[in-house]
This record gives C-alpha cells, sequence and structure tokens, in this order.
C-alpha cells in the first residue's frame, strides 16, 4: 500500500503535459491517472478544504471511456484523459454549482459556461467544484456552506482568492490543471499565496459566455497550473472566438500550440518597487526585488518606473459595484439575510450610482487605458509584487492595514492586483520565492495590449531562470 501510494502521488505531480505525454504514448492510463488524483484528493482534501463537490463515479466512467477511445487510436482532444474541477462559479450540466452561497446550496444547473464545454470537449475529465468565497466577493476563500480554504504551506493561513480553492488543489498535487476568474485579481492572488501559476488573459480571449455583461472588459475566466507550460496547455484548449462575445479576441486557441522559448535579450522591463505609491509589506518586496537580477541575467533592460494610475481606484470600486448590482441585485431582496454584508454593501452601492458616476467612472478608465499604453510603448513588459501581502491568518476576513495604512475597505489591500485588472492587460502571477516565514510570494508580469503569449513567454524565461527554493508544503509533509 505504501508502494502504490508513492507510485500515484509521484503520477500527481508530474506536469500535466507530461501526463498527456504518457497517456497519448500509453505509457499511463486515464484510469491510473484518475485514480491516483482521486487518492491524493482523499489523502489531503480534509486538510485544506479545496474540492467542494467530487463526481468520483462519473469521473471513473469518464476516465474508461478515455481509455476505451485511446485503444481504438481515437484521443479526444490536447487534454485527453486529465483530470480538472472547475471553480464553484462556473456552472457546470448535472454538477451542484453553489456560488458558495446558501441561496445556490442545491442548485444544479442544466447547462455548463463555455470554458467548462471547452475543457470537457478537449478530453479534460470533471472531476467537481473549487471552493470560492461567496459570489467570488473578496480575495480569502471561505463562505458558509463549505468553510475556508486552507493554505498548504501554513494551514492556520488563508489561501487568497476568489480561485483559492484551486491554487490550493494544484499545490497539493489534487489537480494537474485548473481554472478560475479574476476581477479584481482573483486568479493572481491565489497563486500568488499558494506558489502555482496563475494567468489573467486579455479580456475576450476566452470568452466569458454566458454572461450578464457582456461589453464589460473588467472580469475574465483563466487557466491555473503548476507552471506556465501546464498553463499554455490549458489555454490551448479553452482561448478562442465565440459569436456570443461582442469582446471576442478574433485569434485561434492554436496560436498557443507553440514552443515556449524567447530570447530575452534587450526586452525592456519597467520595474515598480513602489507601485501606484501604493503600501507593501517589506517581506514581499524583498522577495520581489531578489528577482531583479534574474530578468537581468536573461538579457533584460530593468528600469525602475512610476506608471501613473490616479483615478484607478475610484473608476474600480463605481464598476465593481455597478457589476455587483447587475449579476445579483435581484436576490436583494428575497434572500438578504442569506447574503454576506460586504456583497449586500456592492450590490446597494451598485443600486445608487447615477448616470453621472459611471460616466466618470468609464472616463478615468477610459484615460488610465490611454495613459499606460503610451507608457508601455516604452516597455514591453510591467513587473510588481502580486499581493501587497503574503498569507494572513485564516479567521481574518481581510487585511485591515499595510505597512501603518489602514485600509478603507475589504478589498483595498488589493489594488496591486485590480489597478491592472483596470488596465485590460494581460497578467500573470509566478512564483518569486518564499519569505523567512515560507510563506509564498508572487511576481506579476503584466505585458502590453492583447499581448498575452508575450506575457507567458516571459513568465516561461523567468520560472526557468528563477528555480526559487520551496520548503516543504502540505502534500509533501504528510507521509506517502
Amino acid at each position: 500500500m505504501l508502494h502504490s501510494r508513492r507510485l500515484n502521488a509521484g503520477i500527481c505531480y508530474l506536469t500535466a503535459t507530461e501526463q498527456v505525454r504518457l497517456l497519448r504514448s500509453k505509457q499511463l492510463s486515464a484510469r491510473e491517472v484518475m485514480e491516483a488524483h482521486l487518492e491524493q484528493i482523499a489523502r489531503i482534501n480534509p486538510q485544506v478544504n479545496a474540492i467542494v463537490t467530487l463526481a468520483e463515479e462519473a469521473a471513473r466512467s469518464l476516465a474508461l471511456a478515455a481509455d476505451e477511445a485511446a485503444a481504438r487510436g481515437e484521443f479526444l482532444g490536447p487534454l485527453h484523459g486529465l483530470p480538472v474541477a472547475h471553480k464553484d462559479l462556473a456552472e457546470t450540466r448535472g454538477m451542484r454549482t453553489t456560488f458558495g452561497s446558501p441561496i445556490f446550496r442545491d442548485y444544479v444547473p442544466d447547462f455548463s459556461t463555455l470554458l467548462v464545454e471547452r475543457a470537457q470537449r478537449a478530453g479534460a475529465i470533471t472531476i467537481g467544484k473549487t471552493n470560492t468565497p461567496e459570489f467570488g466577493a473578496g480575495s480569502q476563500t471561505f463562505n458558509p456552506i463549505f468553510g475556508p480554504t486552507r493554505n498548504p504551506w501554513d494551514l492556520s493561513k488563508t489561501c487568497g482568492g476568489s480561485s483559492g480553492g484551486a491554487a490550493v488543489a494544484l499545490a497539493c498535487g489534487m489537480l494537474p490543471i485548473a481554472d478560475g476568474s479574476d476581477l479584481g485579481g482573483s486568479l493572481r492572488n491565489p497563486a500568488s499565496f499558494c506558489s502555482v501559476v496563475g494567468f489573467r488573459p486579455s479580456p475576450g480571449r476566452i470568452p466569458n459566455v454566458p454572461s450578464r455583461n457582456a461589453w464589460s472588459p473588467l472580469s475574465v475566466v483563466g487557466p491555473m497550473a503548476r507552471n506556465v507550460a501546464d498553463v499554455v496547455l490549458y489555454l490551448s484548449a479553452i482561448a478562442g472566438p465565440d459569436p456570443r462575445a461582442p469582446l471576442s479576441i478574433h485569434e485561434p486557441a492554436s496560436r498557443f500550440a507553440q514552443p515556449l522559448d524567447r530570447d530575452c535579450r534587450g526586452l525592456r522591463i519597467a520595474w515598480c518597487p513602489d507601485f501606484a505609491g501604493l503600501p507593501f509589506d517589506p517581506r514581499v518586496t524583498a522577495v520581489v526585488n531578489a528577482q531583479r537580477q534574474t530578468f537581468e541575467a536573461l538579457g533584460c533592460i530593468t528600469e525602475n518606473a512610476d506608471p501613473d494610475f490616479s483615478g484607478a481606484d475610484e473608476a474600480f470600486k463605481t464598476l465593481r459595484a455597478l457589476a455587483f448590482y447587475q449579476q445579483y441585485g435581484a436576490l436583494l431582496e428575497p434572500h438578504r439575510r442569506q447574503i454576506k454584508l460586504t456583497v449586500i454593501d456592492e450590490i446597494e452601492r451598485g443600486s445608487r450610482l447615477t448616470g453621472p458616476q459611471i460616466a466618470r467612472a468609464e472616463a478615468l478608465r477610459s484615460q488610465l487605458f490611454a495613459r499606460i499604453g503610451e507608457f508601455m510603448t516604452r516597455y514591453d513588459f510591467l513587473v510588481l509584487p502580486v499581493a501587497q501581502v503574503p498569507p494572513f491568518d485564516i479567521n481574518q476576513e481581510y487585511v485591515a492595514e499595510i505597512a501603518g495604512q489602514r485600509m478603507e475597505t475589504y478589498v483595498d489591500w488589493m489594488r496591486s492586483c485590480y489597478f491592472i485588472s483596470m488596465t485590460a492587460l494581460p497578467a500573470i502571477s509566478v512564483p518569486a520565492g518564499f519569505t523567512p516565514e515560507s510563506l509564498p510570494v508572487g511576481l506579476q508580469i503584466v505585458g502590453r495590449h492583447q499581448a498575452d503569449w508575450s506575457v507567458l513567454q516571459m513568465a516561461h524565461a523567468f520560472e526557468s531562470a528563477s528555480a526559487p527554493s520551496f520548503p516543504p508544503s502540505l502534500a509533501e509533509r504528510v507521509e506517502l
């Protein structure tokens, strides 16, 4: 049994790319891959609470079908046989989807979002759902149905959010690939807190279908994995335009099925040690600044820079409130007692917005886009920390103070992420290292308008050159 566990855990920590290679060469079967991950979930998930709905028998049946297809020489797509669990905000046909809300505790949709459909058509096997805060509000993953998700490097700390369950499942070897959504940092923040990779693509790269706010570039869906190549593997299956999405980028998913290597010599990087004048925990800046030499060793030219993000905070908070009102306003009157206070506040602020306030927010966003677009003509990338703090106490709902500065709202501590969201530029979180307390820190690479491929190439080059020393995670501490 001990040997079997070690073998299965070994399968779980292979890269997704390597798992697919072994599946296609028939050195591994989809059933072997599935059983390895189901065993890992059974061992590790009770301690971290990352996967909140699990469909074991359906997953086993689909793995058998994948093996039968492979025996006929038919492979189901680029994700053939890979287990995946979708964020519990993504409606998944026939599978409980709660949005982390008691209102939807027993909701089982009869349709899937486009991302889920594409993952399944590419051969991935949906095994369940990953935890998220209620309606994805806040970068701390807890809700009244399933409770909190714990950080695998320190169970007393948060994993971030709102795609926290996905990040933890990846870090613990319970999934080879995962997905999430990002309005103000929900793909990047948990990736940073859990030392995995989270990519916020350009709006329209992966159309968000269905959507009640299809014209807004603020909320996107995207891939997560343990390394950049696996993020690209997933992206190559779920990217591409859709006629129902007006912001669709008309570039095929095959754009991402290419080698990631590139020559980085001469690339110009805007290094932001004091990004937008925001406060940062010195432990975070120490880890990120230590990686400046990694970019320079790759031949990049780094230069201290201070882009102008004035107006970003006001515009984001106005448009975020509007989005909550559009999405959840109808729930407020009949279900107020079942909704957490921060969500109620967002909905009510959205309901009170006036035409002039919304017009001002849109004007500020347009001015910001023009300013940052001009700034990025001088630089290929912008580099800064993902989060302003390292992972914090799991019993703390949000960060109230950073470096002596009081945070006015429950999202203020995530401005280093949501200011980037306001630009609509592609951005990625890659592991940069650990604090002296062995807490993960992520580094954020931001690219030019719709330059998703360049961001992924730069992240891959950084990842290959940096090789931060990893302390043992929970899954590695558990006796195999």
